[in-house]
């Protein structure tokens, strides 16, 4: 029997990850010493606080029954933690739980787009963000975030005709991978071009809580008529090393969050109780541990950025995001036979940019994720190697 399958899967290969997974797994068979800066998974531990609110739901019987809905101690800590952090006021239908961001905006498109609609994403930009409208079967149209534009969209430079056709658009700031934060001016010129082209914004704003130097983490909607036109993935997993519990949350625009959450009463039957719980203790709980962690994110910037430039190879400071992001060093040519060259030469693994999209080629991501003097060791063995001379 000959199977067939659809013919989208077409477009899906095997991740990158999954090959620089296997080429990990051999050089630490050979015995090398790795430092894996690829995968973005936080490698700090939940609050005490909301591991033992966990616990205690888990041992409560009733806690295993169907949610169906969000409890509505998990949405009132939803509208504090916007009310005190952002500055926004959410009413309660204007915001629901989804399970991680990248389930919901893999699924958002679905209750948005018909086949004919055009979505605008970011290149480069995190895969899921072309992933998700093209499981819709909406046209995927790139636009292009470059050095020269401070990797910001040209709002004014988009084809109009492109535009009429155009039922939403993905931003995300800051950017993984390009780890670049937007000014208040370009999110205060974007939600008006948005309304005057009836364009749905769709922000993911992940890395709010990772930003270095100063910056300070904010929301869409704060900017004057955002909620007519946008709505806002907000995630508990880099800020409170949520990631395995997969909740985050769709806020912003009340018809486009009712009409998402009719989507899902068909294909899901809510959160489990005790993962909520846990969720309301990290939103109503202290941000010290927060700051504390971007703090120690900033530290490991430090010496991952610092320490190459160092060495000669001149990559930017992260302005916000869990990883840094670089130009191969002059000399080479493709970004994952450099992955692969840097990986057997020094044990260093990053990611090769060319898996975000076209104007990825001939970058690199490396993750935050190993303690400062870890990165340290790995700078060293990228100076022993001789590589970069």
């Amino acid at each position: 029997m000959k199977l067939e399958f659809a013919d989208r899967m077409k477009d899906y290969e095997e991740g990158i990850f999954q090959l620089l997974n296997e080429k990990k797994d051999e050089a630490v068979k050979q015995g090398k010493r790795i430092y894996n800066l690829s995968v973005g998974t936080p490698d700090f531990e939940p609050a005490p606080h909301v591991m033992n609110a966990v616990i205690e739901a888990a041992k409560k019987p009733e806690n295993y029954k169907y949610a169906l809905v969000d409890i509505p101690e998990l949405v009132e800590a939803v509208q504090n933690r916007y009310r005190t952090r952002y500055g926004v006021t959410l009413e309660k239908n204007e915001l629901m739980s989804v399970y991680g961001s990248q389930e919901g905006i893999a699924h958002i498109c679905l209750s948005i787009c018909n086949p004919e609609d055009v979505v605008l994403v970011p290149n480069p930009g995190y895969p899921i963000f072309g992933i998700g409208p093209s499981l819709a079967g909406a046209e995927v149209v790139t636009y292009d975030l470059t050095e020269e534009n401070h990797y910001l969209p040209d709002l004014d430079g988009m084809d109009e005709e492109l535009l009429a056709r155009t039922k939403c658009m993905i931003v995300s700031y800051p950017l993984n991978p390009v780890c670049k934060a937007a000014p208040d001016e370009f999110y205060e010129k974007l939600i008006p071009w948005a309304i005057e082209h009836n364009i749905i914004i769709i922000h993911d704003n992940a890395y709010s809580d990772i930003v270095y130097d100063g910056r300070i983490g904010k929301s869409i909607l704060r900017i004057p008529h955002a909620k007519e036109i946008a709505v806002e993935f907000y995630s508990l997993s880099k800020s409170y090393n949520y990631t395995g519990a997969r909740v985050s949350f769709l806020v912003g625009n009340q018809e486009i969050v009712a009409n998402f959450k009719k989507l899902r009463s068909q294909i899901d039957y809510g959160t489990f109780l005790p993962v909520q719980y846990g969720a309301v203790a990290a939103l109503t709980g202290s941000d010290q541990m927060v700051k504390e962690q971007c703090a120690e994110y900033q530290k490991r910037r430090d010496a991952l950025c610092g320490g190459l430039r160092k060495l000669g190879w001149q990559i930017e400071d992260s302005e916000g995001t869990m990883f840094a992001w670089a130009k191969i060093p002059e000399g080479y040519t493709d970004d994952v036979d450099f992955v692969m060259h840097l990986l057997d030469k020094t044990g260093v693994l990053c990611t090769p940019g060319s898996s975000f999209g076209s104007l990825g080629k001939g970058h690199v991501r490396f993750a935050l994720t190993l303690p400062a003097e870890v990165i340290e060791e790995a700078i060293t063995a990228i100076a022993k190697s001789g590589i970069l001379k």
